[in-house]
């Protein structure tokens, strides 16, 4: 479980990649050919060696130092410094970039799961590798020849780093509402204005930091469609590359948050002296457009940072109920001389955890699942398995941001609930990560608005078609296991929640149909929770399906026929304790949290509006 002192879920994270993924498959295409399961396991294991050893140990102390901001400069923790050095050369900034552009080109699904564990290991120091890797990527889809040569090996070595800025303190979430402006001068823009909450707006761990801004230009339509996306250098670039004057961009003042405190959140100013140059990206009014594109990839990156931690809340409370001795055996209460056993006996205690352990599988099978049809989408020479992979992107992506970080913080509430009153103290690691996870269900967009994502727009996008085919799959899986000799009954329960789960979407279309779009709107985040729930049951079943026969196939090597000499093969053999757990998991997900789906749809289909009916002087 463990590397050093740091845990990681490494046994995990290669059964659903390699056992349940299949993703050896993308080396037989031209793009990753180079590559093999070897290779993607050296990867792994090279990325879990600087977890445990470089940013694990980063982590406690960002969160006491954080960041200091003086006379508009920051100054990030020092021990960050050296390390965002080793993980800037290791090429882990630019892991899934093309070779060609300066990156080492792995899949996206295992650039994901290196990343789960560099953000599990310190959240607040890899803000700053991720959003250059956003600003970058950027740059990479959409800028000219020019900028490309300009900004990408050195973004994406790290001797620059990035940003993106859209907030303003009027807007908010409303893009729409922003009001930044862009004055066209020569061969550059005037960029005024102030953007407030940008993550790694200003530090000293790198020589320039690039923005990428949302601005508007004179004359621009009002709304989304009026946006144009611009180049902002911290530090002007002298045309052979080297660093000019500074770029009239100050940080009036970072957040003094509740978490991630090693991450500086800013205020940046734009053009206080009328002398701020920016540099468009693509055309004018096309911002949101491009922005659009790269938000799937943020998303997702939200929803791994939100799961990274809850997992590693997970794990820190496992190996505490294993280890803290504290009262005896429920059979045993009534015996004064009764030995005090571990925690993890207590009955309670193993709901708790069995309840994060079937979160934590599922959820990580869902995020790298979604992660390698984006693998298959930039790959696949067929065009209905291509058109299926981003169907099923466009889908996932907002339960993957949404369910994945709301789950998490829960994750972490029942880490400290493990650990009682120790739990509660600084020096116990789940306190910390209940504070650095709640920014992941607000940034990236509120889990608010992905719910309203899901519910106004992914449901009838393409006619429906989104939603059908992930039906489709779906129902492919249970007729294939309806008889399952073990696990059939549970296809039944999965069958009756995605049933449940339709007549809740045909309702909402229903409504919306008969001119009431706020009552969906006003579910739409419990539907999300629904939607969830049911593909995470399918996952954690797909994967018991998958244990089951290798369990098996170790009892027959054993010569374990009897339960008895089967019990003892989960005890002495690692895997087959690991193939136990992943049917265990998914028997307690469909009996214990997948009846959830009815009482949600209960409460969606009753028709009760007085969330909408209250006036406000009555709340």
């Amino acid at each position: 479980m463990s590397n050093g002192t740091f845990p990681i879920s490494l046994r995990d994270m290669k059964f659903v990649l390699y056992e349940q993924l299949g993703i050896e498959r993308l080396c037989q295409f031209d793009k990753f050919k180079d590559f093999s399961r070897e290779t993607f396991d050296m990867v792994l294991e090279e990325g879990a060696k600087l977890a445990a050893e470089v940013i694990a140990p980063l982590n406690s102390v960002a969160d006491k130092e954080g960041c200091i901001f003086e006379k508009g400069r920051v100054k990030v923790p020092q021990a960050f410094h050296d390390a965002f050095k080793k993980y800037s050369e290791g090429g882990w900034i630019a892991a899934s970039v093309d070779a060609e552009a300066g990156g080492q080109g792995l899949p996206e699904s295992v650039a994901l799961a290196t990343a789960e564990m560099f953000v599990a290991a310190c959240c607040s120091f890899t803000t700053y590798p991720g959003l250059t890797r956003g600003c970058a990527n950027l740059i990479q889809s959409f800028g000219t020849p020019e900028q490309k040569a300009f900004y990408l090996e050195k973004m994406y070595s790290g001797q620059w780093t990035g940003t993106m800025c859209l907030t303003e303190p009027q807007a908010g979430s409303a893009v729409g509402d922003v009001k930044c402006q862009a004055k066209k001068e020569g061969d550059h823009y005037l960029i005024n204005g102030t953007k407030i909450f940008i993550t790694a707006g200003e530090h000293n761990l790198a020589e320039n930091i690039i923005h990428a801004v949302l601005a508007r230009t004179e004359n621009a339509p009002p709304g989304t469609k009026g946006l144009s996306l611009f180049i902002v250098p911290k530090i002007r670039i002298n045309g052979d590359g080297s660093l000019g004057e500074p770029n009239d961009v100050n940080c009036g003042g970072i957040e003094h948050k509740m978490g991630i405190k090693g991450s500086s959140t800013c205020t940046l100013n734009f053009g206080d002296n009328g002398k701020c140059h920016g540099y468009i990206l693509g055309q004018e009014n096309q911002g949101i457009q491009l922005m659009f594109q790269m938000m799937n990839e943020a998303r997702l990156g939200v929803g791994l940072q939100g799961f990274a931690l809850g997992n590693l809340a997970y794990l820190y409370a496992l190996k505490y109920a294993k280890e803290r001795i504290q009262g005896v055996e429920i059979t045993k209460l009534r015996d004064p001389n009764a030995p005090r056993v571990p925690i993890i006996k207590h009955p309670d205690i193993r709901r708790t955890l069995m309840t994060m352990k079937a979160y934590a599988e599922g959820l990580r099978a869902l995020i790298y699942r979604s992660a390698y049809y984006a693998d298959l989408a930039k790959v696949a020479t067929d065009l209905k398995e291509k058109e299926y992979c981003e169907n099923m992107i466009d889908l996932l992506i907002p339960v993957v941001k949404a369910y994945s970080t709301d789950i998490a913080f829960r994750m972490t509430e029942w880490a400290i609930q493990v650990h009682g009153g120790y739990g509660y103290c600084g020096e116990y690691p789940v306190e910390q990560l209940c504070r650095d996870v709640k920014i992941t269900s607000i940034y990236e967009g509120t889990n608010g608005i992905q719910a309203m994502d899901l519910v106004g727009r992914k449901l009838s996008l393409k006619k429906g078609a989104l939603v059908m085919g992930w039906m489709k799959e779906v129902n492919e899986f249970i007729e294939k296991h309806r008889a399952h000799p073990t696990l059939g009954s549970f296809m039944a329960q999965l069958e009756q929640a995605k049933n449940t789960l339709v007549n809740a979407s045909m309702h909402f279309a229903k409504t919306a149909a008969s001119g009431d779009p706020l009552y969906p709107m006003l579910h739409a985040c419990p539907y999300l929770e629904m939607f969830g729930e049911v593909e995470l049951a399918y996952l954690l079943l797909d994967q018991a399906i998958i244990a089951q026969d290798k369990l098996q196939a170790i009892f027959e090597k054993a010569g374990a026929a009897t339960p008895e000499a089967q019990a003892k093969v989960i005890e002495d053999q690692a895997d087959a304790a690991f193939y136990s757990g992943k049917i265990h998991a998914a028997e307690f997900f469909v009996t214990n949290i997948l009846p959830q789906v009815q009482s949600r749809a209960t409460t969606i289909l009753g028709g009760n509006r007085s969330a909408l009916a209250i006036p406000e002087a009555a709340f």
